[in-house]
């Protein structure tokens, strides 16, 4: 059944909580759209003046693309039609807690042999793919412009297999109970096969779009995951001379392919978005031509470490980087004319810096080692920044902006909600990637010690006031 055609949106020049209407309706702002009817194409909007050095603006309840109303005309705009505050308020605490058992593991791993496994698998497959199923919705349904549903019926049961699933894998594969993580592999497989489905229907039946490619990035991700899952499965229960060749394709399809490709196509209506200011020119067009070699350098890359061809991998490996040098290229060019100014932009904005440089200590272990084996065991000087400097500091920076934003409740509770997540902004992000850049050198046993508890005291400085933002929303 067709759907029928959205009102095109209109942004505000300058979106602040200031300007929210006086019957209490959420603007609905697309992403860094034009004003008047021909949405989809021509120039983004102008943004306001500039923030003072070292002083940003206060989120506002219109600076995060929204999605239009599923409710009729009249209704009080999205957050009450389809309880969305509420519903990212639930969903806001599945990766805020599995970042807290990542505070706890950092305490108790002396007695957990695995800990270093379920360390990557808290992070990566626990809060990070739960993040990405939830905020991967949101922004479909903003940059097609399509409606809210009323129900999210859907939504939560795949989130509900999601997280089952997680539990299941982290459980089996710590108490060394191999077919409990394999069950539990294969829930987070459909779970992220049946998110693929839904993305692509929403992309099918969606009129068109300027920023539609945001979707194909996301689609480009979960079949990366999908070849990723099935590897991960097989290793915990088998373990022969193949090992490490799986190890390195598995954690390469997943790292750069399920969250590398999501963040990029995020990032293209996102970053702008969260500095307050124009989208460059042909910041579109870029994102659209840097997903083929992205994407093809991603299966040569696999391919490769699969059958140790050095020279395919490194092919697919610059080719990847290559896509990823393109599509950041809008994001600093919007960074000059204005540059970050608080917790959550630098953030973004350190992250960025890190994974160029996991890409390259990549490409350096990648081509120096003489086998699978040794490529294998020096990855973990890919995975160190890449882990923590690259997609913590994403999921961090993201989830500060965010969530203030969604959770509702008027212009006054997000200005407090920002406030409370930006507390110490410079200080967290100074603290957290000097101790990362002193962890990631040789260093003795004590030096690395202190570090990692400085990593994990700026999580917590997050995790604190994101639970408080959580659970004292409005209900």
């Amino acid at each position: 059944m067709s759907r029928p055609r959205p009102a095109a949106a209109r942004v505000d020049p300058a979106p602040t909580a200031d300007r929210t209407p006086a019957s209490g309706r959420t603007p609905l702002a697309g992403p860094a759209l034009t004003s008047g009817p021909a949405s989809t194409a021509g120039p983004a909007s102008t943004a306001g003046p500039a923030p003072a050095a070292g002083v940003g603006p206060a989120p506002s309840t219109a600076a995060v693309p929204s999605p239009p109303p599923a409710g009729p005309t009249g209704s009080t705009g999205p957050a009450a039609s389809t309880g969305r505050a509420g519903w990212h308020r639930r969903v806001g605490l599945l990766p805020v807690t599995y970042l807290g058992g990542l505070v706890v593991l950092g305490f108790v791993h002396p007695f957990l042999p695995s800990w270093r496994w379920l360390a990557i698998h808290l992070l990566l497959l626990g809060a990070v793919t739960n993040a990405i199923l939830v905020w991967s919705a949101h922004f479909t349904a903003a940059v097609l412009r399509a409606p809210v549903p009323r129900r999210r019926r859907s939504e939560a049961v795949r989130l509900a297999g999601l997280n089952l699933g997680v539990c299941a894998v982290l459980v089996g594969g710590t108490a060394g109970r191999p077919w409990i993580a394999v069950g539990g592999a294969a829930l987070v497989f459909a779970a992220v096969a049946a998110h693929l489905a839904w993305l692509a229907r929403r992309l099918r039946r969606a009129l068109p779009a300027r920023f539609r490619v945001t979707v194909r990035y996301y689609l480009a991700a979960g079949l990366a995951l999908l070849a990723g899952v099935p590897v991960g499965a097989g290793m915990l229960v088998v373990d022969d001379a193949h090992r490490p060749r799986l190890l390195l394709f598995h954690a390469h399809v997943n790292l750069l392919g399920w969250v590398t490709l999501t963040v990029l196509g995020t990032l293209l209506t996102l970053w702008p978005t969260m500095l307050r200011t124009r989208m460059v020119d042909g910041a579109a067009r870029l994102a659209a031509v840097a997903l083929p070699p992205a994407s093809v350098g991603l299966v040569l890359l696999g391919l490769g470490l699969l059958a140790w061809w050095r020279a395919v991998a490194a092919v697919g490996l610059g080719l990847f980087v290559l896509g990823v040098l393109v599509a950041l290229r809008p994001a600093l060019a919007v960074a000059r004319a204005r540059p970050p100014y608080a917790f959550a932009t630098w953030s973004l904005a350190a992250a960025a810096g890190w994974l160029l440089v996991a890409l390259g200590v990549d490409a350096v272990t990648l081509l120096a080692a003489a086998g699978p084996v040794t490529a294998a065991d020096r990855f973990g000087q890919v995975l160190v920044p890449l882990l923590v400097g690259f997609v913590g500091q994403v999921l961090v920076g993201a989830l500060t902006y965010l969530l203030p934003v969604v959770l509702g409740g008027g212009p006054a509770s997000v200005r407090a909600r920002a406030a409370l997540l930006d507390r110490h902004g410079p200080q967290r992000v100074a603290m957290a990637n000097a101790a990362l850049a002193v962890f990631a050198l040789p260093s003795p046993p004590y030096v690395r010690i202190t570090t990692s508890l400085l990593i994990l005291a700026a999580l917590v400085q997050f995790l604190a006031p994101a639970a408080r933002v959580l659970l004292t929303a409005r209900r």
